[in-house]
């Protein structure tokens, strides 16, 4: 749910809190990290809306009906095994979709029951009793950016005023992260798109991950769980590979400040889906089901969800919409 917002009046001492979390923004280097940039931003929010935990990062799904999965997150006071183990109750999840479903919208729930018993065992594992979360698109990335803020059981539950002020100021973090990510990717003079790549820190930590970046590393590492580059690639990185070739592909690797920057080399091949991805890719777009699109093309149900999954991360898309729209481009001109 989302509490009402209109004919609210903020308090004075929110107010100032507030004021006072983006002049905390304010101060930070402007090469800063765009981890610490989330973390300090986050810090400086819980002086403006109190919180037990925190979670935010990139995510996909949510999409017609697709399920959603973490590639990469922070965290305050919850466990490193939180992002695996949410990715593998996510498809369970409502809560994370409605959230995906209603971007730019802060959505609230409270309780430990759940219709499904992974996820009420698994709130109640961490104490996630109240959760206020909102979701946005990442421009240039084909992800999400997802912000999720967690109060335990003893805790007095989210109101409409701290609604209201976690929408605004994570607009504002999260354009600044955004921001921070496009120019870090502009100063190395890549010519692909931010989909094309990713940021570790020193420690090998992502910091940044594009669509197209995420699913090659997840076709090249299927266990890789999104928080850290797959072991073997980065102990090649680790012993001086410059670039590693990965299928028909080829990752490059270069110095970015105190980060590494992680490109896939441009190709000059066809279109971005293969052909049988396409053909599924525009007869869903045509308004196609997902029963129809397999009595018509022979394929299982379940490979063209796989298809059109696939699809959404290549392209960047995150709905039908914007999938057509993709396509227009991209599709050769039916005969007449």
């Amino acid at each position: 749910m989302a509490p009402p917002t209109s004919g609210l009046s903020v308090d004075r001492e929110s107010f100032v809190a507030f004021s006072e979390g983006l002049q905390a923004l304010d101060r930070l280097a402007p090469a800063v990290s765009p981890a610490r940039l989330m973390s300090e931003g986050l810090t400086a929010l819980r002086q403006v809306v109190p919180f037990d935990a925190a979670w935010w990062g990139e995510c996909s799904g949510g999409m017609d009906g697709l399920a959603p999965r973490s590639w990469l997150s922070g965290r305050i006071n919850l466990s490193a095994e939180f992002s695996r183990e949410w990715n593998a109750i996510s498809h369970r999840d409502r809560f994370a979709r409605s959230s995906m479903q209603q971007l730019d919208t802060v959505v609230i729930e409270v309780g430990y029951a759940d219709p499904e018993p992974a996820v009420e065992a698994f709130a109640r594992r961490h104490d996630l009793y109240h959760v206020m979360a909102i979701t946005r698109l990442l421009p240039g990335s084909g992800l999400l950016h997802y912000i999720c803020l967690y109060r335990q059981q003893c805790s007095p539950p989210y109101n409409a005023v701290q609604s209201l002020l976690f929408q605004q100021f994570t607009a504002h973090l999260m354009r600044r992260w955004g921001a921070r990510v496009a120019t870090l990717i502009a100063s190395e003079g890549t010519a692909t798109g931010a989909d094309d790549h990713a940021l570790l820190d020193a420690g090998g930590e992502f910091v940044y991950v594009g669509a197209r970046m995420a699913l090659l590393l997840k076709e090249h590492a299927p266990s890789w769980e999104g928080s850290r580059l797959p072991a073997p690639l980065a102990g090649a990185f680790a012993q001086g590979a410059g670039a590693l070739k990965l299928g028909r592909r080829r990752l490059v690797s270069q110095a970015c400040g105190e980060l590494t920057l992680l490109s896939i080399q441009p190709q000059h091949r066809g279109p971005v889906l293969p052909p049988r991805e396409m053909g599924v890719a525009v007869l869903y777009a045509e308004g196609r089901s997902y029963k129809e699109i397999a009595l018509q093309t022979g394929l299982a149900p379940a490979t063209v969800r796989t298809y059109l999954r696939e699809a959404y991360l290549r392209l960047g898309v995150s709905d039908k919409v914007a999938l057509g729209r993709a396509l227009a481009g991209r599709r050769p001109a039916r005969p007449r």
